[in-house]
């Protein structure tokens, strides 16, 4: 698993989480209810994913490209590597790096929904924020894996952070 969809789950999932929440206590919980909470939630899904395919496209390609223009520079020839092997993969690098990060946000994004089309909305919103912190739990363990930390606690801090947003959605309806 790559840092674009880490970084894309995370970013899908955790975003999409605070709409659902914000969605169903200004509206409700009713059966009318969940197909707005639905259409918000993939909607703004969709928005930030592809928002993330442009963003990280554009951030990959100016670090991308400093990299190679170094390389120019240390060979004191301006457009030299243009039609190299290294600048054709850089392009697919960047291209593909931009793509994983949008897709796996769309992808994240979906999962706080998905009870939503399953389960009547009061239970929805219970598992939508359950198998949310469910899947930062994973994510957690995994970068604990990766980094040899204990997989517990690196799982518990992902849940901690993704439950501290989710009640600053909460917050935010509190306040307004």
């Amino acid at each position: 698993m790559s840092r674009y969809h880490i970084r894309g789950l995370i970013d899908g999932s955790l975003s999409t989480l605070g709409i659902v929440i914000g969605a169903s206590i200004v509206i409700g919980l009713s059966s009318e209810a969940t197909r707005i909470i639905i259409s918000a939630g993939i909607g703004g899904g969709i928005a930030n994913g592809l928002s993330n395919i442009l963003g990280a496209f554009a951030a990959e390609k100016t670090v991308a490209y400093k990299k190679l223009e170094k390389i120019e520079r240390a060979m004191l020839k301006r457009g030299a590597i243009r039609n190299s092997r290294q600048y054709k993969k850089t392009e697919r690098v960047v291209l593909s790096s931009g793509i994983a990060d949008g897709l796996a946000t769309i992808g994240g994004s979906m999962i706080p929904v998905l009870p939503f089309f399953i389960l009547p909305a009061i239970l929805a919103l219970e598992w939508s924020v359950a198998i949310t912190l469910a899947l930062f739990f994973a994510i957690g363990a995994y970068i604990g894996k990766i980094s040899r930390e204990n997989l517990l606690l690196s799982g518990f801090k992902m849940v901690v952070f993704a439950g501290l947003t989710a009640g600053a959605a909460v917050l935010v309806k509190m306040l307004i």
